[in-house]
């Protein structure tokens, strides 16, 4: 025991040098270096988040594993935000309006390690658009990010059902994320065709929801449901939570959920959603990584994965806003899947749902994340590339990269569909991660 301790001890009673003594134990965890692993993690995630960033790798130092060269050195921690919607779908906040809050989201946190002053950045540096069963806002994301030096990961929550094994079982609701490259889907109108019936059905679902309401003698107007969700957007059970509370018929959206709207609640309605094992076939199929959303939603978890897992899920969400992590690890682990986890943003008010950035996802989670997501995001980017004709044209650029990343396709209606579009394909090339693959080279060569 230490001279402090042996002061403690005497001073306090044995609880509470006890409980002293937990928290000094607390506290060197918290301090401890990180492992060789998680350097190198830290390093590969930073390079593929700042592409154009000195690499760092000669870099030696103390503190918390990212190496400190200088007595003030600003330490690049990457924050990944993998689950947040917008206007879009069921969002309070645009997707331009999204970016902005998470830049404006962390904080810059001064820590003393050893008489040394390291300044750290929280701020939310890679954030994932997923929207329900939409990409519409990825293109204004994207636009918005560049002014925040944001990475946005172009993905979409497509709304399923878990096809039942027994005929007493009734279809269980299911979400899967799907995350794509930064050019986005292959085969997009293929998705965008399954995304487009969902989106459809949900007019259906909503006036199904409407009428169970009005049975409950909570009578609602399916305008007032359409307002609330805006031009163009699907209306979903947000919406239609939103219509409730300011009807007075609930005092918030939690209460809305909690008593009416939760998955076969009283007023509880299905759409058109389709079998999510066809959701994650389709989702590879098209170049993404497919995760499971809030597991812990589920009735029957383990069989959902099982099934899922067969049909090629690639990852799950474990890691939660509040800290801890989820029962969902081992199976995670026992079914080979990757850990990852959001906040589930919707920028409602109050303190009705977590921050973006407040899941802490360990360095080496987003690290197996990336690795599995770039040979897959750099393989649709070649398909892409590939089915692009000899003759670039207007129209088959648009068909080509349709889903709205970062080209903007009415450059081309003022300019030439031959060299002038293909020279602003190539100035529009992938990062560098893609540029690695010499396949590309090839196609590269073969477009020029």
């Amino acid at each position: 025991m230490g001279e402090e301790d042996r002061v403690d001890a005497h001073e306090s009673s044995p609880e509470e040098a006890t409980k002293k003594k937990k928290r000094r134990r607390r506290r060197r965890r918290r301090r401890r270096r990180n492992t060789a692993e998680e350097i190198l993690a830290a390093r590969f995630v930073r390079r593929w988040a700042f592409p154009g960033a000195p690499s760092g790798d000669d870099e030696e130092g103390e503190g918390e594993g990212e190496g400190i060269a200088s007595p003030l050195r600003r330490e690049r921690r990457v924050v990944f935000e993998l689950h947040a919607h917008s206007t879009c779908s069921d969002g309070f906040l645009s997707p331009s309006a999204l970016v902005e809050r998470a830049h404006r989201s962390g904080v810059f946190v001064v820590k003393m390690n050893r008489n040394r002053m390291t300044v750290c950045s929280e701020q939310v540096k890679v954030l994932a658009l997923t929207d329900h069963d939409t990409m519409a806002g990825v293109a204004e994301a994207m636009e918005a990010a560049r002014k925040f030096d944001i990475r946005i990961i172009p993905g979409v929550e497509i709304s399923a059902v878990c096809s039942p094994r027994e005929e007493a079982e009734a279809a269980e609701p299911v979400h899967i994320l799907a995350y794509y490259g930064s050019w986005g889907p292959a085969k997009f109108e293929e998705l965008e065709e399954l995304l487009a019936n969902i989106r459809n059905g949900r007019y259906l679902r909503a006036k199904e929801m409407l009428l169970k309401l009005s049975k409950l003698k909570m009578p609602l107007k399916f305008e007032q449901i359409s307002n609330i969700a805006g031009i163009g957007v699907a209306p979903g059970r947000l919406h239609v939570a939103r219509a409730m509370v300011e009807a007075g018929y609930v005092e918030n959206l939690k209460q809305a959920f909690s008593r009416y709207l939760y998955d076969g609640g009283p007023a509880y309605a299905t759409g058109s959603e389709p079998v999510a094992e066809a959701v994650v076939q389709l989702v590879s199929r098209t170049g993404g990584v497919a995760a499971l959303a809030h597991p812990w939603a589920l009735k029957n978890p383990e069989a959902a994965i099982k099934n899922l897992k067969a049909a090629g899920l690639h990852g799950i969400e474990v890691y939660r806003s509040d800290g801890k992590l989820s029962a969902f690890s081992d199976l995670a682990d026992a079914y080979d899947l990757v850990k990852i986890g959001g906040s589930d943003y919707h920028g409602r008010r109050g303190n009705e749902e977590p921050d973006l950035g407040s899941v802490d996802l360990p360095v080496l989670a987003v690290f197996e994340f990336l690795k599995l997501g770039r040979p897959i995001w750099c393989n649709a980017l070649k398909e892409i590339l590939s089915t692009f004709p000899e003759e670039p044209s207007c129209t088959d650029m648009e068909k080509n990269f349709g889903f709205g990343n970062q080209l903007d396709l009415e450059v081309f209606s003022s300019m030439s569909c031959g060299k002038d579009s293909l020279d602003l394909c190539r100035s529009l090339w992938p990062t560098i991660e893609e540029k690695e693959a010499s396949e590309l080279e090839v196609i590269k060569m073969k477009l020029s």
